[in-house]
């Protein structure tokens, strides 16, 4: 079964399904150390990478194992970071949720509010009962947009990545239909 990545739009933002034009931004994204610091793979070093990135976005769409989307602010039309919802399980209904932002994006909500169009399309038009996320132990901007967006801390997978040659623990986060806030829904101020 495939599932067709949506287009979301939010008050500042435009999540869509990534094109061939991406491979730039992308590879720009996913080549800067400073912003993969907490990740457990090592940025990309080869153009190459960003092709079989896209090739994989259409993969996960044609499977129905998920959706990546792109993130563009809808002021300029500038490529800001991506969005994912993997791992998604119809039969259990569930789904993991996974982003990455350009460090010039950081501090400006951003995050939040994509992440947020995410989990209102997986709970509304998925029918989703839990989404969960995880983060390095380290990366807690990234806790505090899970925790803002509802999710609960629920336990820590000890030395579960290799980080830049570190070991690593990682929070695993969860978030469940029932303790969802529509309310919360409304975009950010600002």
């Amino acid at each position: 079964m495939s599932l067709p990545t949506p287009t979301l739009l939010t008050p500042r933002l435009r999540l869509r399904p990534f094109e061939n034009a991406d491979a730039d931004d992308v590879f720009a994204l996913q080549s800067n150390a400073f912003v993969l610091r907490y990740w457990d793979a090592p940025p990309w070093t080869d153009r190459g990478r960003a092709d079989r990135f896209l090739d994989v976005c259409r993969q996960m769409e044609q499977d129905g194992t998920g959706a990546r989307l792109a993130v563009e602010r809808a002021a300029d039309g500038a490529f800001i970071g991506w969005c994912t919802l993997t791992k998604w399980n119809p039969d259990y209904r569930s789904a993991s949720l996974g982003y990455c932002f350009a460090e010039a994006a950081w501090g400006h909500g951003y995050a939040t509010e994509a992440a947020r169009a995410v989990l209102r399309w997986a709970f509304q038009t998925l029918d989703l009962n839990r989404v969960q996320a995880e983060t390095d132990t380290r990366n807690v901007a990234s806790a505090r947009v899970l925790e803002k967006l509802g999710f609960v801390r629920e336990g820590t997978l000890r030395e579960d990545c290799v980080v830049n040659g570190d070991v690593s623990d990682s929070w695993v986060f969860g978030l469940l239909r029932r303790e969802w806030q529509p309310s919360s829904e409304q975009a950010p101020a600002g």
